[in-house]
C-alpha cells in the first residue's frame, strides 16, 4: 500500500425508479449509496502511471511520454480520462502511483465503472502539472465523455451524476439537462447481488429499440401522441395497431412513467426544511414494488433469482424493492428501513450477496488538496 498523497472517495448507486427510461428523454430518479471505490495516489517522478487493483488481482502501468493515448482495450477508462482531461488543457510530465479498492459490486448495475472514472478524474485533476479544483457536475460530465462517448457506449448521465453529486437526484435530459436533489431521510436498503451475469447489451437493444420504434410508430399514426404527456388511460386507443409484447412495453413505459412523478412528490415532500409531514416509507416501497412489476412483465428485464430474491425480502420485512440498473441479472435492492439486517439475511439465503446501504454523499477528497471537498459539493 502506497503512502497517498490523497485519497478520493465515491460511491455507487441504485435506480430508485427510471430504469429504461432516460434513453426516451423520460426523467430518472436515482439515490448514491455507501458502497464506494477508494483511489489513493501521490505523485511518482517517472512519467508512468502504475496502479495497483488488489480486488480483481490486477495492475495497470503505462508511459505518459505521448500524449493522447492510445487504447489498448474496449472501456480503457484509466486512459480515456487522461485523454479527455489533456483535451482540455491538463498537462502531466509527472508520473502518478496509486491503488483502487472498493466494495461496490462489479459489473452488477450498481455503477462501479461511474464511480472509478469520477474517482479517477478527481484524482488526475488534482496531481496534474497544472491542478484544477472541478465540480460534482463538472467530474460527472467529464465521466461521461470518458466512459459513454469515448467509446461510443449506450447510456445517459444517470449513473455519472449520481456517484459525483451523491443523495438522491432527479435528471431531466430532454430538451436539456436539469438535475435537482434531495435529502430525504429514506433509512436503510438492502442491495442484493444475484451474482448472475447481466446482458446490458442484449437488453438495451431489445427494451430500446423496441421503445423507440413503438414511439416512432404511435406519433406517425397520432401526432399528438407523446412519451411524455399521454396518458396511460389512452393507451388503449392504441391497442389494435401494436403487438401484444409492444403494447404491454408501451403500458408498463407510461406506468413508470407516473410511477417516478408520485414517487418525486414523496421526496420533495420529504426533503424540506422545518417539520415537513413525515416521509411515506409504507407508500415509498410500494411504489418501488410495482415499479418492479411493469419492469419484470412489460420490459421483461428481471430474471427467476432476482424475483425470488424480491418475495424473501418482502417476505423477511420489506417495504419494497426492484430489479437494479439495465436488468437480466446484477442486482436488486429492498426498501428495509426497519428490517435491514433480517431482508438481507433473507437474501443471502436465496444465494444473493447482500449490502445494508443508506444514501450517501458524492465523491470526496482528502489529502493535500483536501480544500477541494466543500468545492466539489
Amino acid at each position: 500500500m502506497i503512502n497517498p498523497a490523497i485519497t478520493v472517495s465515491t460511491p455507487g448507486r441504485i435506480c430508485l425508479f427510471g430504469e429504461h427510461q432516460d434513453y426516451l428523454g423520460l426523467p430518472v430518479i436515482a439515490a448514491a449509496i455507501s458502497c464506494r471505490i477508494q483511489v489513493a495516489a501521490r505523485p511518482a517522478a517517472q512519467p508512468f502511471i502504475q496502479l495497483n487493483l488488489p480486488d480483481i488481482d490486477r495492475q495497470e502501468r503505462f508511459p505518459l511520454t505521448t500524449l493522447p493515448l492510445t487504447y489498448q482495450h474496449d472501456r480503457d477508462y484509466f486512459r480515456s480520462a487522461i485523454n479527455v482531461l489533456h483535451r482540455l488543457g491538463f498537462q502531466f510530465s509527472r508520473g502518478i502511483d496509486g491503488e483502487v479498492s472498493g466494495s461496490i459490486p462489479i459489473n452488477a448495475g450498481t455503477s462501479s465503472s461511474s464511480a472509478l472514472l469520477v474517482s479517477w478524474l478527481n484524482v488526475l485533476s488534482q496531481l496534474a502539472d497544472n491542478p484544477q479544483v472541478l465540480s460534482a457536475r463538472e467530474l460527472a460530465e467529464l465521466a461521461y465523455a470518458a466512459e459513454v462517448l469515448e467509446f461510443g457506449e449506450p447510456g445517459g448521465m444517470m449513473d455519472h451524476y449520481s456517484t459525483a453529486v451523491g443523495g438522491v437526484i432527479y435528471l431531466e435530459s430532454t430538451p436539456a439537462i436539469r438535475l435537482e436533489t434531495y435529502r430525504p431521510r429514506l433509512g436503510s436498503f438492502v442491495l442484493g447481488n444475484s451474482r448472475d451475469p447481466k446482458d446490458t447489451i442484449g437488453i438495451l437493444g431489445r427494451v430500446k429499440q423496441g421503445m423507440l420504434r413503438i414511439a416512432s410508430q404511435l406519433t406517425t399514426l397520432d401526432p399528438l401522441f407523446s412519451l411524455h404527456t399521454t396518458s396511460t388511460l389512452a393507451v388503449s386507443t392504441y391497442k389494435d395497431f401494436l403487438s401484444k409484447d409492444d403494447y404491454l412495453l408501451l403500458k408498463g413505459t407510461l406506468a413508470n412513467r407516473d410511477l417516478l412523478r408520485e414517487a418525486l412528490t414523496l421526496i420533495q415532500t420529504g426533503s424540506k426544511p422545518g417539520s415537513p409531514p413525515p416521509f411515506d416509507n409504507t407508500r415509498f416501497g410500494q411504489l418501488l414494488t410495482e415499479h418492479h412489476a411493469n419492469l419484470r412483465d412489460a420490459q421483461r428485464i428481471s430474471t427467476p433469482k432476482i424475483d425470488r430474491m424480491l418475495d424473501a425480502a418482502l417476505a423477511a420485512g420489506a417495504l419494497g424493492g426492484k430489479i437494479n440498473g439495465s436488468g437480466g441479472g446484477g442486482c436488486m435492492f429492498a426498501y428495509a428501513p426497519d428490517t435491514a439486517e433480517q431482508v438481507a439475511e433473507a437474501i443471502e439465503r436465496e444465494g444473493g450477496q447482500a449490502y445494508i446501504v443508506t444514501v450517501d454523499v458524492g465523491t470526496t477528497i482528502r489529502g493535500q488538496s483536501s480544500i477541494m471537498a466543500a468545492a466539489v459539493h
